[in-house]
């Protein structure tokens, strides 16, 4: 069972004449079990014979995302028992009950706790990717068994996914690539490679598709989800691939291929200082003097078009509250800027392309101390 942990999550104790319930929760990371601690004791008593617990805003206090290009699990295990009173009387603690914990959601008409109960841990099953960058897809390890990558049906890669009673292994980010590399340079310098580029390189690199597929089957627990892949060439605009959690609680790419505008907002603040010495002052020094100024960077981007199915794509990552861009062969924090997201269709829009702001999520001068 999961907790994501974004929504709530209730337990619920109910028995007759029950006055009272202890609950000694334990949220941790690590080996299952064996690294158990960090124990919660929560307690609560009896509203008609009923005792409610939730759980999921502690369980998140505890789950950090980071992403820095390399692709990782950020999960935690949760454990608990309870100990009811029945007219008073202890009855003893139960046995504990496992969970794991993800930074995930659901919506309002999912009900009370969610557990968005499948393999792939992402909603589409329709990619859209730059052309000969790799497909990097999230799976839950405890309910998938493989991943196949396919050109013209014929198998080019595959990975045995196993399940694991590690913390940090119960995402597992399938890629038939160097983890994190989307261009040949950051593939040869991930793979501690020098990288020297040539004309002749380049030619290479503009003739052949090194990750070329066109299909992703997911084998899971619950059947074989197929996935299909569109590569799109982008020769006029530098496309930017923005990575975001989604409900699941996993990372997710989400490329932008078209025009896009980089705008500084500057802010600062200043004072009137005396510039007066021995009666007379010099022109050249500031009366209305800065004392600091800094400021932060807007990108707006455009998609270029997309299939109707990535709405739910783009609704996710409008919701989310982790995001970063990958820029000059560096992962950056942004935050998403735009408040609303009109969702478009092909029956009114035609052509489905969405513009979205991010604000970069740091200042442009270096003031960390």
């Amino acid at each position: 069972m999961k907790i994501n942990s974004r929504s709530p999550y209730y337990i619920n104790i109910s028995a007759t004449n029950l006055t009272q319930v202890d609950m000694q929760l334990y949220v941790y990371t690590g080996t299952q079990t064996t690294d158990r601690d960090n124990i919660f004791n929560l307690q609560s008593f009896a509203v008609n014979e009923n005792v409610t617990f939730e759980i999921g805003e502690i369980v998140r206090d505890y789950i950090l995302q980071t992403f820095d290009g390399d692709y990782s699990s950020a999960n935690v295990w949760v454990d608990y028992r309870t100990n009811s009173y029945i007219q008073g009387v202890e009855q003893g603690y139960t046995s504990y009950t496992q969970l794991v914990g993800f930074d995930g959601y659901g919506f309002y008409e999912d009900d009370a706790n969610p557990q968005n109960d499948s393999g792939l841990l992402q909603t589409n099953t329709k990619i859209v990717k730059l052309d000969d960058a790799p497909a990097t897809i999230p799976v839950d390890t405890s309910k998938t068994t493989q991943v196949t990558y396919e050109l013209n049906g014929q198998q080019i890669y595959t990975k045995a996914v196993t399940s694991s009673t590690e913390s940090d292994e119960q995402i597992e980010y399938v890629t038939n690539g160097v983890n994190g590399a989307d261009e040949y340079e950051n593939r040869v310098i991930q793979d501690g490679g020098t990288f020297e580029d040539s004309v002749c390189l380049q030619e290479f690199v503009d003739d052949f598709t090194l990750f070329d597929f066109d299909t992703i089957y997911v084998d899971t627990t619950d059947g074989v989800i197929k996935l299909t892949v569109d590569n799109i060439e982008e020769c006029k605009y530098q496309p930017y691939k923005v990575t975001f959690v989604n409900k699941f609680g996993a990372l997710q790419d989400l490329w932008f291929f078209k025009r896009s505008n980089e705008v500084l907002t500057t802010t600062k603040k200043e004072f009137k200082r005396n510039i007066i010495v021995n009666g007379a002052y010099d022109r050249s020094r500031h009366q209305q003097k800065i004392l600091t100024k800094n400021g932060t960077e807007k990108l707006t981007l455009n998609t270029g078009f997309y299939p109707e199915e990535y709405n739910e794509v783009f609704k996710e990552m409008q919701l989310s509250e982790d995001c970063w861009i990958e820029i000059n062969n560096k992962t950056l924090p942004i935050n998403v800027s735009s408040s609303s997201l009109n969702y478009k269709t092909h029956l009114n829009d035609k052509l489905i392309n969405y513009t979205i702001e991010v604000n970069f999520a740091f200042d442009t001068i270096n003031n960390i101390r």
